[in-house]
């Protein structure tokens, strides 16, 4: 009987294996869900201050609502308003605080000032930190702050039984800006607003001081800290002149201002929010802005499982935007135009789950069961179109599955950084020894021929060799035009431009004191650290082996040290990194979001800015401050050219390359175009939940065989057992039976 049951119970596991392979609930597909995934790590920032990388990014932008955003469909890219109710031009002022005509010089130009008036009627999603009772008074905090025990086993905004919100103010804005003076967390874009915004670098001083008080006598280790009231003080650069009618006071000129505005950091957030994940216990109970963020776009975060699940759903107190009319030439042709008018969000879900490694990740959106890869990673569909290239079998089954790929050459680049602050690679010492680091990194700048590795070898994600920090498609990039070139590791063969020979690099190596990659006066091999910003998955490991011989070439030993993501963040952040893999996709269609990478006031170790080179030149901070304040014009090219040299001779990076970019969706999945600066793309997509049902049953359709193999074996064991009853049956018999001759 014991054997029986073992035999039912696996047929029956055998069955359902046969029915359906698909890893999501069926209701899932049926449901109006974009249905995608991420890799490695959880998020580590949604808190709109502090978050500033790509995965996060892919949360960020679909929760919060900054005052401008992009149109999504043209190019060049157009600034449209958001939570603005339109997009300003400044006011420019002069030291009298007189008004000066738009066209007037920079250098008359003391003060520029933003008046931006907010859409009324705007709503926050629903959440506990706005829930009042029935006298007007907040029920979780302020006039009643939460205790410990009635927090209780609460995980989640949606653990509270009341939920509330309320309208957007301009305040929200005001404490937004005033938020990047906190000293409570990473602020990455402190350092660059401090410069502009009136009054900000002396504000952060002042938060600085008021910090401290609060914090006096308490452990220096303690998660819930009070709650750091930023309304408490007034800051000159930012104000609200009414309910709806915010004020951005800069200093000087900034034409890139209005770029920022279009990003996170300058997204609305309530004080009430602030306030309520302040309270003692939310931290240990990963209660925060961080997982839990709260904002008027069209989603908001349903369910968090930290490194396995992410649910954002429809903000059901979202006004509802509108799908664009109008677009780029082959717009309409492609079917981007066809929901011109139609109300988004389109879908009511998105569920994001984990999945480590690139292979089997393919395979399910091969499969049909996902519905695009990853939604923000720009590469899928260069892999996808790259393994049709190598295979005629391969293409023919995306032909009939009808996959998208839509491809474009889009604002972003790759690179290896040298730390600056670092003791062999750095920019540290005497300037004898300073001479001779550069000189190791120009070594290492030409032995890594990014021409062969993401050129012709990893071409799933790669792209053209780079010649200098900026990607094509900015005013003032010469890359990939005729006659530029970096002088340090590329020259002119016969009127082409080609890497320059080994022994170039192997000459610079040993005039920077390394002949044959030894030390020339220990004699010792010069082994340098690389650290990588992912694990090392089958995919990971073919590059980095890759990059180790590059280095092997000269004769270096490079040894990986790979974590994750987050990890990589603190490394960085403490300065304890030599060599590390890194990237940037625009944040604005301007030179300065690239260049301002290796401005010494925002050096990653230093400022928590994004430099993550930590390298400072005199010459160059001084020419980007200048950058700052031009239009586009020759002398901005000017200037731009100039500060492209230095970085060329320096070498605080090797350039790497400029990355192609594409996307890869179902058939079933509508309005997809990639582009590297709209990152609030969730609300355009469109899916067909029956259709796709359709096809995944299409294309994995059950293998009935297997079933066959329990009940043969079955009807085996069941034979087994007869034939063995039968033969104790006739043994029983013989023995009862009497002798011959025997009397009855």
């Amino acid at each position: 009987m014991r054997r029986r049951s073992a035999f039912l119970v696996a047929a029956a596991a055998l069955l359902a294996a046969a029915c359906s392979n698909n890893p999501y609930p069926e209701e899932l597909m049926r449901s109006n869900t974009l249905v995608y995934t991420f890799d490695e790590r959880s998020p580590r920032y949604l808190d709109p201050t502090a978050s500033y990388a790509n995965p996060e990014s892919a949360y960020t932008y679909q929760i919060y609502e900054p005052p401008y955003g992009y149109h999504y469909l043209k190019r060049p890219y157009v600034l449209v308003p958001k939570s603005a109710a339109e997009v300003v031009a400044p006011v420019y002022l002069d030291a009298a605080g007189q008004r000066l005509p738009d066209d007037a010089a920079a250098d008359r130009i003391a003060e520029s000032v933003y008046d931006i008036p907010i859409r009324h009627g705007v709503m926050y999603q629903p959440h506990p930190a706005f829930a009042k009772d029935e006298q007007g008074r907040y029920r979780y905090h302020t006039d009643h702050a939460l205790t410990r025990d009635e927090l209780g086993d609460k995980r989640s905004p949606w653990d509270f039984e009341h939920q509330g919100t309320r309208e957007l103010v301009a305040d929200d804005f005001v404490y937004a800006i005033k938020r990047h003076a906190t000293t409570r967390i990473e602020a990455p874009v402190f350092a660059v607003f401090a410069e502009y915004v009136i009054g900000l670098k002396a504000y952060g001083e002042l938060i600085k001081r008021e910090d401290a008080k609060l914090l006096a006598g308490l452990p220096e280790d303690l998660q819930d800290k009070p709650f750091l009231d930023f309304r408490r003080w007034p800051l000159a650069g930012a104000t609200a002149l009414d309910r709806y009618t915010v004020r951005i006071r800069l200093k000087g000129k900034y034409p890139q201002w209005r770029y920022w505005m279009a990003m996170p950091f300058t997204a609305p957030l309530p004080w009430e929010a602030d306030a309520f994940y302040a309270q003692p216990g939310m931290a240990q109970a990963g209660l925060s802005l961080n997982q839990w963020p709260v904002g008027t776009g069209p989603f908001m975060m349903r369910t968090f499982l930290r490194d396995r699940l992410h649910v954002l759903e429809r903000n059901p107190n979202y006004r509802g935007g509108a799908y664009p009319c109008e677009g780029e030439p082959g717009d309409k042709a492609a079917g981007l135009l066809d929901d011109c008018g139609q109300r988004t969000p389109f879908v009511d879900r998105l569920y994001v789950s984990i999945e480590k490694e690139r292979t089997p990740r393919k395979e399910k959106f091969r499969q049909g069961y996902l519905d695009l890869p990853e939604i923000e990673r720009p590469e899928w569909g260069v892999g996808f179109k790259a393994d049709a290239d190598d295979s005629d079998e391969v293409r023919r089954l995306f032909e009939a599955r009808k996959f998208k790929f839509p491809l474009t050459a889009d604002i972003s680049n790759w690179y290896l950084v040298f730390n600056m602050l670092d003791p062999v690679v750095g920019d540290v010492g005497p300037p004898e020894q300073r001479e001779r680091h550069r000189k190791l990194r120009q070594a290492i700048s030409i032995a890594i021929d990014w021409e062969e590795g993401y050129g012709r070898i990893f071409r799933y994600k790669g792209g053209d060799a780079a010649m200098g920090p900026l990607p094509p498609g900015l005013f003032g990039s010469r890359e990939q035009t005729p006659g530029f070139y970096d002088p340090v590791t590329h020259h002119l063969v016969d009127g082409k431009v080609v890497r320059r020979p080994i022994d170039d690099a192997k000459r610079l190596l040993a005039e920077a004191g390394y002949p044959e990659g030894r030390d020339a006066i220990t004699g010792k091999p010069l082994v340098l650290n690389y650290d990588f910003q992912r694990a090392i998955t089958p995919e990971f490991k073919a590059e980095n082996d890759w990059m180790v011989r590059q280095f092997a070439k000269i004769g270096i030993t490079l040894e990986i040290r790979a974590t994750d993501f987050n990890q990589w963040q603190d490394k960085t952040l403490k300065g304890k990194h030599q060599i590390v893999w890194a990237g940037w996709l625009a944040d604005y269609p301007d030179a300065e979001n690239f260049l301002f990478l290796l401005y010494g006031p925002n050096a990653k170790s230093k400022s928590h800015g994004e430099n993550i080179a930590n390298y400072e030149n005199p010459r160059y901070d001084a020419l980007f401050r200048e950058l700052q304040t031009l239009d586009d014009t020759p002398r901005k090219q000017q200037v731009i050219d100039e500060m492209v040299a230095i970085l060329q001779r320096d070498a605080p990076w090797s350039f790497g390359f400029i990355a192609w970019g594409g996307l890869a969706f179902q058939q079933w999945v509508y309005n997809g175009k990639p582009s590297i600066l709209i990152r609030d793309m969730a609300q355009y997509y469109r899916v067909d939940p029956a259709l796709r049902v359709r096809m995944q049953a299409a294309w994995n359709r059950p293998i009935y065989w297997p079933l066959a193999l329990p009940l043969l074996a079955l009807l085996a064991v069941l034979a087994w057992g007869w034939r063995s009853w039968r033969l104790r049956e006739n043994a029983t018999a013989r023995r009862g039976a009497p002798a011959v001759g025997e009397a009855r």
